[in-house]
């Protein structure tokens, strides 16, 4: 017969790894708390991260976000495509807040996504906004620089610079978080665009990396 407070338990301890691995404020943590147990009350009518990954959801989704501000400890302002779920996006949104001119743009087109998004910024009160449109319309139409252009698990190398070139190429910073295939994406980016870039080991996935993009031509 299983302990019923086996699940909370294990969230507790994944918590605490999570943690370890990307320490954060007393401020921020707070923020962190709301928005994973309203994303796991939403969860359950909403499939907003895989189910597979629930137990670990603060190493696997939280940590693995937060290990991207580190490599920008000074940006402010953040572009975060296809949001899904709200990683990064959400958790950058928790460390920047208090920071004067922060904020983040959470690019989402489907619908009960993006009103799951606007709830978690309600909740956490983050300096955040959520843009329910696709990627194309709106890097068309938004036309101010940013430090950051983000986006974790949406597509391809060359089709994330092919989304993110109007803005790095303003000046921002193209944070990608990358698996296995990392060097055959790059490999097949490297064919349409000359890429200044950079991959950092994941701190919570042994096969991850984030791809760090400084700048970009195209071919």
């Amino acid at each position: 017969m299983s302990n019923p407070g086996q699940g909370a338990s294990d969230l507790e301890r994944d918590k605490a790894r999570a943690l370890e691995l990307t320490p954060v404020s007393r401020e921020t943590l707070n923020k962190l708390e709301i928005y994973v147990a309203l994303l796991l009350k939403w969860q359950a009518t909403t499939n907003l991260i895989a189910p597979s990954t629930i137990p670990h959801i603060w190493t696997r989704h939280v940590a693995d976000s937060l290990q991207l501000t580190e490599l920008v400890p000074d940006a402010t302002t953040w572009i975060d495509l296809g949001s899904g779920g709200g990683f990064p996006a959400i958790p950058v949104a928790c460390v920047l807040a208090g920071k004067p001119g922060a904020m983040v743009h959470l690019v989402e087109s489907n619908g009960k996504k993006a009103a799951f998004l606007r709830e978690a910024i309600r909740a956490t009160g983050v300096p955040a906004q959520v843009h329910a449109e696709r990627i194309e319309k709106f890097v068309a139409s938004h036309v101010n620089s940013v430090d950051v252009v983000s986006a974790r698990a949406l597509a391809s190398l060359k089709t994330l610079c092919d989304q993110a070139f109007p803005m790095i190429e303003r000046g921002a910073i193209g944070l990608f978080a990358k698996g296995l295939d990392v060097e055959a994406e790059l490999t097949e980016a490297s064919k349409y665009w000359k890429i200044d870039v950079q991959t950092v080991p994941s701190k919570t996935s042994p096969e991850g990396c984030i791809v760090v993009v400084r700048r970009l031509s195209a071919r």
